[in-house]
C-alpha cells in the first residue's frame, strides 16, 4: 500500500468502527428503554444491559465531563500525530492499533458531547464475576492499546535492527 492508500484505509476503518459503535448504542438505547434495561443473550454469561456512564472505565470519576473532554481531545491529537507513521505493510500492528484508538476515543467522545455520558451495554459474567459493562468503542480502545503496546514493546526494536 502506498502512504495515501494507508491513510484512506485508516479513515474508512475509523468511520466504520465509529458507525458500528454509534448505531449499536443508539439501537440498544432505544430498544432497552422500551423493552427493559437488560436482555439475556447467553444465560449466566452474556447480556445486553443498558448503562449510562458519566465517568471513565468502571465508573471512575463520575460527572467529570470537562476533564474527560480535555483528556479525549489531547489523546486524539496524540493518536492523530502518531498516525503520521501509518504503514499497514511494514507497521501493521501499530497502524491497526492507532486506528482502533482513534475510533474508540471518537465513539465515546461523540457520546459525551451529544449526551453528557457514554452508553454502555455489553455485560459479561465470567466465572461468576460481573465484568464492568462496556461498548464497541471501549473494545476498540482496549484492543488498540494492546496492539500499540505490543508494537512499541516488542516490534519497534526489531525494526530498528533491520
Amino acid at each position: 500500500m502506498t502512504l495515501k492508500k494507508d491513510y484512506i484505509a485508516a479513515i474508512v476503518m475509523v468511520i466504520g468502527i465509529v458507525a458500528i459503535d454509534q448505531i449499536s448504542k443508539i439501537g440498544v438505547d432505544r430498544y432497552m428503554n422500551v423493552g427493559g434495561r437488560s436482555l439475556r443473550l447467553i444465560p449466566n454469561f452474556l447480556y445486553f444491559t443498558l448503562h449510562y456512564n458519566d465517568g471513565a472505565a468502571w465508573g471512575v470519576l463520575p460527572g467529570a465531563m470537562l476533564f474527560f473532554v480535555i483528556v479525549t481531545v489531547v489523546a486524539l491529537l496524540l493518536f492523530i500525530f502518531l498516525a503520521k507513521d501509518l504503514n499497514f505493510r511494514h507497521r501493521m500492528i501499530l497502524s491497526f492499533g492507532l486506528v482502533l484508538l482513534i475510533a474508540g476515543a471518537t465513539g465515546n467522545f461523540i457520546d459525551r458531547l451529544r449526551l453528557g455520558y457514554v452508553i454502555d451495554f455489553i455485560d459479561f459474567y465470567i466465572f461468576g464475576y460481573d465484568f464492568p459493562i462496556f461498548n464497541v468503542a471501549d473494545m476498540a480502545l482496549t484492543i488498540g492499546m494492546i496492539f500499540f503496546g505490543f508494537d512499541v514493546l516488542f516490534l519497534e526494536q526489531k525494526r530498528k535492527v533491520k
